[in-house]
């Protein structure tokens, strides 16, 4: 369960998902204090997404998409300079109410949204992941590689990190994001796949780059 309200660090080009892993380079001040907050209390950051348009005002609040993806700080190195490298696991979505502007950082006060897949809809999404992976199959092939998958992945895991990972838009994953549950983002990633040519990131086909850990 998510806390009422969470700090937000809103990015142009990244959007996490649930049981997605992140790493993040912190170099901002607004965004060292964020990290030590969030360390001293529950970990739990809120990762949004920029909308087009933020450069005028990046270093003020420009707009976020509402909905974004909580993670939870599973790893933190603090460098000699301030810096920091985190690694954030990706935990529920959630969609922004109203904001808080009074600390250096931007706070959020938020209603989860969380995910479930019903019994009934278990075989469907089944389905549905083998089509997704035919088509994985079928371009990793075409670039040379050894098409594998780890079978043990549950579908929910190897959905959300292909929307995460693969050679998409960050407004085509913010959209994924957004799809009402893991069937309708395994729906949205197929339609994505066959209507244009994409690239596998590094590492897929080889079973070592899932992101789920």
């Amino acid at each position: 369960m998510l806390p009422p309200t969470i700090p937000i660090f809103p990015l142009p080009n990244v959007v996490l998902f649930p049981n997605v892993f992140l790493p993040l380079h912190i170099f901002e001040p607004r965004y060292r204090a964020m990290v030590a907050d969030s360390l001293a209390g529950d970990r739990i950051i809120g990762m949004t997404l920029l909308q087009p348009g933020f450069e005028g005002d990046y270093h003020g609040n420009p707009a976020v998409y509402a909905v974004g993806c909580a993670g939870v700080i599973t790893h933190a190195e603090r460098l000699p300079d301030g810096r920091s490298n985190v690694v954030l696991r990706g935990l529920e979505k959630f969609r922004i109410v109203e904001e808080d502007h009074s600390r250096a950082y931007r706070v959020a006060t938020i209603d989860p949204l969380p995910e479930t897949t019903s019994e009934a809809d278990r075989p469907l999404l089944r389905q549905q992941r083998q089509r997704l992976e035919t088509l994985l199959i079928a371009a990793i092939e075409r670039g040379g590689a050894d098409p594998r998958f780890p079978p043990a992945i549950a579908d929910d895991d190897l959905i959300n990190a292909l929307a995460q990972y693969l050679a998409l838009s960050p407004v085509e994953r913010q959209a994924l994001l957004e799809r009402d549950g893991i069937l309708a983002r395994c729906r949205g990633l197929i339609d994505l796949l066959e209507m244009k040519n994409f690239t596998p990131p590094s590492g897929w086909g080889n079973g070592s780059a899932s992101g789920v850990h």
